[in-house]
């Protein structure tokens, strides 16, 4: 199966895909103490939560295909790993809101959905400002891993692009006239 070439506004459009769809699973699945009571609010929360699954699968099932049929495009490579830690930020937040929803006190200031992906971004860009923090024991077991997973997705990260760039220049000297 031949790779095609795909534009930098295609690459664009497909990330921001990613992360809309990403947000509409995180924001509207219902993990059930937090579920709308109206029914037009539950209709609404349900459609965006089955738009942001649908999405994420569709999404999922090209990325794989596309990284399959070009393992060596380091474009595809790098919105692999963008997928990758999309979905897993996205893990990471929800858990974090669920394990605090569940055993209030394992998170300082922890109390709504934004506050989890705030905590949860903070941590993958090892920002910590300190205003939320783990806690209790689960938290810190999970945020560790958390930072284990952040480590090694950078550093793919860095070495997919590196190899791209290597390449790049590579190819390039060898079409230069010796």
């Amino acid at each position: 199966m031949a790779s095609r070439r795909i534009s930098g506004s295609a690459h664009l459009w497909r990330n921001a895909g990613t992360v809309m769809c990403g947000l509409l699973f995180y924001y509207f699945v219902p993990v059930g103490f937090d579920f709308p009571g109206h029914w037009p609010t539950r209709v609404v929360t349900l459609v965006a939560f089955v738009v942001g699954v649908a999405g994420l699968a569709w999404l999922a099932n090209r990325r794989i295909g596309q990284f399959l049929a070009a393992s060596r495009d380091t474009a595809h490579r790098v919105d692999g790993l963008l997928y990758l830690v999309c979905l897993v930020v996205l893990f990471f937040a929800l858990f974090y809101y669920v394990l605090e929803m569940r055993d209030p006190g394992q998170f300082s200031d922890l109390r709504t959905r934004s506050d989890a992906l705030y905590f949860t971004v903070a941590t993958l860009g090892t920002v910590g400002f300190g205003d939320i923090h783990a806690a209790g024991q689960a938290a810190r077991i999970a945020t560790t891993v958390q930072m284990a997973f952040d480590l090694v997705v950078v550093g793919t990260l860095i070495a997919v692009t590196s190899t791209g760039i290597t390449r790049r220049l590579d190819a390039a000297n060898d079409t230069e006239p010796r």
